[in-house]
């Protein structure tokens, strides 16, 4: 079944970006060295990305899981970006938020609810 491998970032000001979601995320961000010009974003786990130059509207909404959901919110409001829509609780799934980076990209804040991570654990291989 296909998946999502990389996810991009459109940025009007990349250095800014950069410094936002390193800063928050902790993410490791490089300048690729090939023909244009692209910052790759390593998370540390699982789906990896970019940071290019805005190209018209472009955007995507990119969720992303955190440990707590009320620590990285702080976080955002510090790194100069806007808390959209107040944290819900979505049943079975755990704490979701929206989020406006510094350039003005929608991204989701998720906090699984834990006791679904060990329903999760538990089941049985088939």
């Amino acid at each position: 079944m296909p998946k999502v491998i990389h996810f991009e970032i459109n940025a009007d000001d990349p250095e800014r970006a950069i410094k936002f979601y390193s800063d928050v995320f902790g993410w490791s961000i490089d300048l690729w060295t090939g023909p244009a010009e692209y910052w790759l974003i390593n998370t540390g786990q699982g789906i990896n990305g970019g940071i290019m130059r805005r190209m018209e509207s472009a955007t995507t909404i990119n969720t992303i899981q955190v440990d707590s959901i009320d620590e990285f919110m702080k976080k955002v409001v510090k790194g100069g970006g806007h808390i959209i829509t107040p944290k819900l609780t979505i049943p079975g799934v755990g704490l979701h938020a929206y989020c406006r980076d510094t350039e003005g990209n929608l991204f989701g804040l998720i906090q699984q609810d834990e006791s679904m991570r060990i329903m999760e654990a538990e089941q049985p291989e088939y």
